[in-house]
């Protein structure tokens, strides 16, 4: 079995994945969309930053949807 090498795009999200998730259990969520802070948390907002670097590699630019 290959151990995968991280780079720093990836750390930075498991990262920011650990915090949600942490944040998740303290408020008793199993998922952001029923919380009331939704459309304001810091948390959150880092946790999908770092999804749009570790994608892009920090590369800028958006996602068209």
């Amino acid at each position: 079995m290959s151990e995968q090498v991280l780079d720093e795009w990836q750390i930075v999200f498991a990262q920011k994945k650990v915090e949600l998730e942490k944040c998740q259990a303290e408020h008793q969520l199993k998922s952001c969309m029923t919380c009331e802070k939704l459309l304001d948390c810091e948390v959150r907002d880092a946790y999908i930053k770092a999804v749009y670097d570790s994608m892009s590699k920090g590369a800028g630019g958006g996602f068209e949807f």
